[in-house]
């Protein structure tokens, strides 16, 4: 958002209503929608601010309060308003001008001192004014009137703030919004972790818009609890982190988040990683610049287990891709598609399923390569890698509509990393199963899934994970028992 200058009284407010520029050089009016829309810093993200989201986790860990999250609430509603004002403004402009053969420089120039664009600029401006004022005077609340009073945020609302971190998360950062989520790792208490950890540790990695609390559920089986009862030998920790991120930032945040474990307990002899949706290509970007960086911890790694992970791509992303495209096309309505670019860059990254810096920073705007032109990405050849799909239907059909159904966000095919002999992850059939009637938010609740999981860890083989991509295992195929019906 562009940096509102100083409001001090109402009448600076209508000072500062926006005006026609005096020069009638093109380049200082903003008249043409397209253009106008294109130099909004809510839709895009330039190369600084992408440095900003790698570096965000060096930062120390900051809890959110709940002064935070009002803070932050108001900060997102101000912003929004001035946005989507300057949205509509510019539809409004066009839909009226165009038709009528008046959609040029003179007749813009004549809209800006018109009555109707005054409204609109006193509008955005009394918005920033009002915004702003709330949000200094929380901040100050929270930092002198009661600086030893912090109220954490009650369990409801921690959910929302990761749900909204996955929606807009990049942007929560590059416009400091409180409400970003740092990434840290609880213990089973939902405490951070802070106590002492030896021997094997076993982190578990939530998918989009969801938390370390999506893991405990009340009512539903937990895996964290079944991998402490079947492997009492075990820690099992919870990452937690801002899922509106570059996939790719936040592999490179985990790797040094890891790091930093193993160089605070060197007691751990073996780490063990599980991840569902999207904390899976999360956990496979960490071990890629994990291993590029030389981290002593990449070879500590005994198995990766990803549960419904669009290892490439998933298909709703996809399709709301194809639709902003088609919506683009459209005179007037086109405008609009641009509304679909306030979805989050972890979000975008989905579309292909993306790990790697290059499958994106090469590109202009917030988009990424296609998917013949990733950079591949192969597993550790010593980590015991396990990949796990889900389908919706209760029976095995061969067919291409339920594969693509899969799970009802994640295809059969994508979910077991098959693709192109390039992209294709190298797992033994072995080491894929499917999950019927299963769908894609209850594979980290189903019983079935958690006794595979549990049945795969405590093999824990030891020596060149990919040797038995020679044998003779098949896949495995688990369907509903009558019970769970």
């Amino acid at each position: 958002m562009r940096s509102p200058k100083s409001l001090n009284t109402i009448h600076d407010l209508f000072a500062t209503t926006r005006r026609p520029p005096e020069t009638d050089s093109e380049s200082d009016f903003q008249g043409d929608v397209y253009e106008e829309l294109d130099k909004l810093e809510y839709i895009y993200m330039d190369e600084q601010s992408a440095e900003v989201v790698d570096n965000n986790d060096s930062q120390p860990y900051q809890p959110i309060s709940l002064v935070d999250f009002f803070e932050g609430l108001a900060q997102l509603a101000t912003m929004g308003v001035v946005e989507v004002t300057d949205i509509v403004e510019a539809i409004h402009r066009e839909v009226l001008l165009r038709p009528l053969g008046r959609f040029n420089e003179g007749n813009l120039n004549r809209w800006q001192r018109g009555i109707t664009g005054r409204i609109y600029g006193t509008v955005r401006n009394a918005m920033q004014l009002v915004g702003n004022n709330i949000a200094v005077g929380l901040r100050l609340y929270n930092n002198v009137v009661k600086p030893k009073k912090v109220q954490p945020l009650p369990k409801n609302l921690r959910r929302l703030v990761n749900i909204l971190n996955g929606v807009m998360g990049d942007h929560l950062i590059n416009h400091d919004n409180p409400l970003a989520v740092s990434m840290t790792l609880y213990d089973k208490n939902n405490c951070i972790q802070s106590g002492e950890l030896s021997g094997r540790v076993i982190v578990l990695c939530h998918g989009l818009c969801m938390s370390h609390l999506s893991w405990q559920v009340s009512g539903e089986d937990n895996l964290g609890d079944t991998l402490v009862n079947k492997m009492s030998d075990s820690t099992v920790l919870y990452l937690n982190y801002n899922t509106g991120r570059r996939i790719s930032s936040n592999g490179r945040s985990f790797a040094r988040v890891l790091q930093n474990m193993l160089d605070s307990h060197p007691d751990i002899t073996q780490i063990d990683l599980i991840g569902h949706s999207m904390g899976g290509l999360v956990s496979r970007s960490a071990l890629f610049y994990g291993k590029e960086q030389g981290f002593s911890w990449v070879e500590r790694v005994g198995n990766l287990v990803t549960l419904g992970s669009p290892h490439h791509g998933a298909s709703l992303e996809r399709i709301g891709n194809f639709v902003q495209y088609k919506i683009a096309k459209l005179p007037f309505a086109g405008s609009l598609a641009k509304l679909g670019d306030l979805r989050s860059a972890g979000i975008i990254d989905l579309r292909y399923g993306s790990i790697r810096d290059a499958d994106w920073k090469s590109l202009e705007g917030r988009s990424v390569l296609p998917a013949e032109f990733r950079h591949p990405t192969r597993l550790p050849l010593h980590v015991n890698t396990y990949l796990v799909a889900a389908a919706m239907i209760e029976t095995h059909y061969e067919n291409k509509t339920t594969s693509l159904l899969g799970d009802g966000l994640v295809s059969v095919e994508s979910a077991l990393g098959e693709y192109t002999e390039e992209h294709t992850l190298a797992v033994p059939e072995g080491h894929k199963a499917i999950f019927y009637g299963v769908n894609h938010m209850n594979l980290i609740y189903n019983d079935r899934v958690h006794q595979q999981v549990v049945a795969w860890l405590l093999e824990n083989k030891l020596g060149d994970a990919h040797e038995e991509k020679y044998g003779i295992d098949s896949r495995i195929y688990s369907y509903p028992v009558e019970d769970e019906a």
